[in-house]
């Protein structure tokens, strides 16, 4: 499991330079908080119920977000193995997936940046040019595997946060991670686990989330939808 973790870093890493070097990084934060805004707008019934506010907050700015992961992508890389030796299996797995995700959501992040920059280079994105530029992607198979991705994650942390004596590990570890340099990856841990832990049903979260998203990946990716007169994405 840790080499996998590491095999995701590694990859993001990689794309990251890439990103960098086609001078696309730019765009692609700017394509990362659009969706986080829609992201937002269209869950909004599930953002202004207090029990979820902490989740979506997680997955908009830990998974999704255009935040900058390399310190806790670094801190990962050096303490994995040691990590894997403490958490429990389901805690690993759940990093597993977030990292998972996170590799899978920049690669279609950057081929979308790149179709923007081509045909859209001078105009803000809009719910239209992402809307184009989400169907010109295409690549149904890998948006499925980031649902069914999230599906699995949202089990391991309705696991995880069952486990007894997690959350005290977490906290008593602040101060160690702290003083280890660490502390960008003790404050992306504390961060989830006290989210869906707020929750307590977490699927009551990710089933609706998940729902949603289905539907609207299939409308853009379907040949029956016109683009841009039935675009289903709301206005951000």
């Amino acid at each position: 499991m840790a080499q996998e973790i590491i095999k995701h870093i590694h990859r993001v890493n990689a794309q990251r330079d890439l990103a960098n070097k086609l001078n696309l990084m730019a765009l692609i934060h700017q394509l990362q908080d659009w969706q986080c805004q829609r992201l937002l707008v269209s869950h909004d019934d599930l953002a202004q119920q207090q029990r979820y506010q902490k989740a979506m907050a997680f997955f908009v700015e830990e998974l999704y977000g255009p935040k900058d992961f390399s310190q806790r992508d670094a801190d990962l890389v050096r303490v994995i193995p040691k990590l894997a030796k403490v958490l429990p299996e389901k805690a690993m797995n759940a990093m597993n997936d977030a990292l998972s995700l996170n590799a899978l959501s920049f690669d279609l992040d950057m081929e979308m940046a790149q179709y923007l920059n081509k045909h859209f280079a001078t105009q803000p994105i809009n719910r239209d040019s992402y809307a184009q530029a989400y169907r010109s992607v295409g690549r149904k198979n890998d948006r499925e595997s980031q649902i069914t991705i999230i599906s699995h994650l949202g089990d391991q942390l309705a696991d995880v946060i069952k486990v007894r004596g997690i959350g005290m590990l977490i906290s008593m570890s602040r101060r160690p991670a702290k003083m280890a340099g660490l502390l960008a990856l003790h404050e992306f841990l504390d961060r989830g686990f006290n989210a869906f832990k707020a929750i307590g049903d977490v699927q009551s979260f990710i089933q609706p989330v998940l729902e949603r998203e289905t539907r609207l990946m299939e409308i853009l990716l379907s040949e029956n939808t016109t683009l841009p007169e039935d675009n289903p994405l709301p206005v951000v």
